[in-house]
């Protein structure tokens, strides 16, 4: 399948489509001081990696994530993005993102985080985990020399948000962890110029790295994929454990934190399971963080399931707020009821939504208007 680039202007509808139509970049993009060699390139970035340790025989340790990559000379570690060249381990994707796009912050999803703002969000190849539901496979589980990669630095991702007027960059669609120093220096860049940033991600992350990156980040939403480590280790080829440890540092870092649950049919939608879900964020998280249950369509390597029931989602939904969950919603079902936001001390509505769309707005900064409860959140 051919690879898109996506470049949406807020409130004009041209957008790049194709590698064929470079030729337009230049028109959206206009203005945009570093970005003079804006274009597609086949190049791979020769930028040190971060978090790695040379081993005595030779090789070395990459200390980015869980699976600590033993990488030797030409070698690339389980990401597939990250080269050990003589001993020096090497991003190959720095400011070479293959997926761009101005989303509703909605789209995230983030609730609580500046409803009705955008993000420009971006993406490079590569993933430390192998999801068999992945929705953006075509750029995951592939290596940079197979995508269509654009140049465009930290500093021209800036350039972007100022001359769209978009207030965040969203580090989303592949798995951000794997093009860290690439969204890092972005995010520091970004806060020098008065533009947020939030990780859309897995959270597959090592302790240091991930406290490192928090100091710059105003949000991060994590893909929880199941609250078993055999789901983990059958259909997202990952771990649990640092999953749940890196949520309790983030909520513990005072960044906003979100959580989004994938409902995959037969395989983590027993209600026992929702519960040990919601008694765990109850638990080390707290009941204030707002948990997305989404419903899952047949993807990548599991197309043979059906669609998420409506209904199975919506008993998540009941047994979480059972459980004491305050901010509960259910996703990827347009018009849901349990798309918008209520205040849990008088159950009126604040947010209103459809989609991605905002109908209503009911708080005043980030209290409810009918009873002054603060909601939590960024607004």
């Amino acid at each position: 399948m051919e690879r898109r680039l996506f470049l949406k202007c807020m409130g004009c509808t041209t957008c790049v489509t194709a590698a064929s139509q470079t030729g337009l970049l230049p028109d959206i993009l206009g203005g945009i001081q570093n970005a003079a060699a804006f274009d597609y390139t086949k190049k791979l970035s020769n930028v040190e990696a971060r978090y790695y340790k040379k081993l005595k025989d030779g090789g070395i340790e990459c200390e980015l994530c869980p699976r600590h990559c033993m990488v030797t000379d030409l070698e690339r570690g389980y990401c597939g993005v990250r080269e050990n060249q003589k001993d020096k381990y090497i991003t190959l994707v720095y400011g070479l993102p293959c997926s761009l796009n101005i989303d509703p912050i909605e789209k995230k999803p983030l609730f609580h985080f500046h409803p009705g703002t955008t993000a420009f969000s971006l993406a490079t190849a590569g993933c430390n985990s192998n999801c068999k539901f992945c929705q953006n496979w075509e750029i995951s589980q592939v290596r940079p020399e197979q995508t269509d990669n654009i140049d465009l630095s930290p500093a021209a991702v800036v350039d972007v948000c100022t001359s769209r007027k978009v207030p965040t960059i969203a580090y989303t669609y592949s798995e951000p962890i794997v093009f860290y120093e690439y969204m890092y220096d972005t995010t520091v860049l970004g806060h020098k110029n008065d533009i947020k940033s939030v990780m859309i991600t897995g959270g597959y992350i090592e302790e240091k790295p991930l406290a490192d990156l928090l100091v710059h980040l105003d949000a991060v939403k994590v893909d929880l994929k199941a609250i078993r480590e055999n789901y983990y280790r059958d259909i997202v080829n990952a771990e649990l454990k640092p999953v749940l440890d890196g949520l309790v540092q983030t909520r513990k870092s005072g960044v906003w934190l979100e959580i989004v649950y994938l409902v995959v049919p037969t395989l983590n939608d027993t209600e026992s399971e929702f519960k040990e879900l919601a008694r765990w964020i109850k638990a080390n998280l707290g009941t204030d963080v707002p948990l997305h249950f989404s419903r899952f369509h047949p993807q990548y390597l599991l197309k043979n399931l059906p669609p998420t029931p409506i209904s199975t989602l919506e008993t998540a939904w009941n047994i979480c707020r059972a459980e004491g969950l305050e901010y509960v919603y259910i996703g990827n079902v347009r018009g849901h009821p349990a798309e918008s936001t209520y205040c849990p001390s008088c159950g009126k509505k604040v947010i209103d939504r459809n989609g991605y769309r905002i109908r209503q707005y009911n708080l005043k900064g980030n209290r409810c208007k009918y009873c002054d409860n603060e909601i939590p959140g960024r607004f």
